[in-house]
């Protein structure tokens, strides 16, 4: 059985997923929104106040500080040896679900309006924004992995930190919370539990520290609510507020690469 205080430390990962979710809502009434109809969300998108809100910070700059702190401080290095212990005491299966349940937010984002359960934002607008965080968080945390060289548990390489499947989970995870959160709460803030398995399982697999993990969540989430922020001026950008162009923006992976397509016609 695993000892009281590493089922705190997992226990610690639901609850601060949780936290995001509260937070994130109790920050968000301070923006006016315009409710449009669903065909129009990106005219609505771009009659809100576009001034980003410093409260939405603070949630992933608290994980992200943790995750950076972990790399030093020896108390929590001390709990990112002594987890990892305990879970190769118990010697778990290696599944490899973390590489599928990391989009999982975003498929049923785009699966539930495929059946009509409608969220903020339609297909291309959804897809921008997406495309936008997913961007964000590659330029994050792929760089950091060189940077930092942190050797990952199971000795594989030097790309531990951040973790960057837990950061596109919580990306994914805060992008269903933020198309779903005004019609539906709690459907909005089940992305978050996918989210925590990624992680979980990352740690389980012996890929990721548990800093690793809590700072990839953090980067997450900010690259998402960057991408909202962002958002009008890309569109803009894009044409728009012309009705005479058209543009498809599609995200990508493969080959363990993330991209962006763009096709514009005038």
């Amino acid at each position: 059985m695993m000892s009281k205080y590493h089922k705190k430390t997992i226990l610690s990962l639901f609850v601060l997923a949780s936290v995001c979710g509260k937070f994130s809502a109790q920050s968000s009434n301070d923006t006016i929104q315009v409710q449009e109809p669903k065909q129009d969300s990106s005219i609505v998108l771009n009659t809100e106040k576009n001034n980003f809100n410093y409260k939405r910070l603070i949630v992933p700059t608290v994980f992200i500080g943790y995750g950076v702190a972990s790399l030093t401080v020896k108390d929590l290095k001390k709990l990112n040896f002594s987890t990892r212990d305990e879970i190769n005491e118990h010697k778990p299966d290696h599944i490899k679900l973390d590489s599928y349940t990391q989009f999982a937010p975003t498929a049923l984002v785009y699966g539930l309006n495929a059946i009509g359960v409608e969220g903020k934002h339609n297909f291309r607008d959804r897809t921008i924004i997406y495309g936008t965080s997913m961007l964000i968080t590659s330029a994050i945390t792929i760089p950091l992995k060189h940077i930092v060289k942190e050797e990952r548990p199971d000795e594989s390489n030097n790309l531990s930190f951040p973790s960057g499947h837990t950061a596109i989970a919580f990306a994914s995870a805060q992008f269903m919370f933020r198309e779903y959160k005004d019609t539906n709460f709690l459907l909005g803030i089940s992305g978050y539990s996918l989210a925590v398995f990624t992680g979980i399982y990352r740690m389980l697999n012996d890929k990721h520290w548990v800093g690793d993990v809590v700072a990839g969540a953090g980067f997450g989430i900010l690259s998402t609510e960057l991408a909202y922020w962002l958002y009008p001026k890309i569109n803009t950008m894009l044409g728009g507020k012309n009705k005479n162009t058209a543009t498809m923006v599609m995200p990508f992976y493969q080959d363990k690469s993330i991209g962006i397509g763009l096709v514009k016609t005038f």
